[in-house]
C-alpha cells in the first residue's frame, strides 16, 4: 500500500510540475509577442519605437556629454 502511494504522489507531483511548465511557457511566449507588438507598432510621430528608445538612448549619451563638459572633465 504505500508503494502505490508514493507512486501516486509521485505521478502528480509530476503532472503537476508539467502543468505550471507549460503554463509558463505560454505566458512567457504571449509576453514576447506582446513586446514585438509594441516594437513594430508606430509610436504617435510616426517612428516605431524601436526608433524611439534609439533616440532617447542617444539623447541620454548627449546629456552625459553636456554634464561632463559642464563639470569640467575631460572626455
Amino acid at each position: 500500500m504505500p508503494f502505490t502511494t508514493a507512486a501516486v504522489l509521485a505521478a502528480a507531483a509530476l503532472v503537476a510540475i508539467g502543468i505550471l511548465a507549460r503554463t509558463a511557457l505560454t505566458a512567457w511566449n504571449g509576453w514576447l509577442d506582446l513586446q514585438r507588438a509594441q516594437l513594430a507598432r508606430p509610436a504617435a510621430d510616426g517612428t516605431s519605437h524601436a526608433l524611439g528608445m534609439i533616440d532617447l538612448s542617444d539623447i541620454k549619451e548627449r546629456l552625459r556629454k553636456l554634464e561632463a563638459i559642464a563639470a569640467g572633465v575631460d572626455l
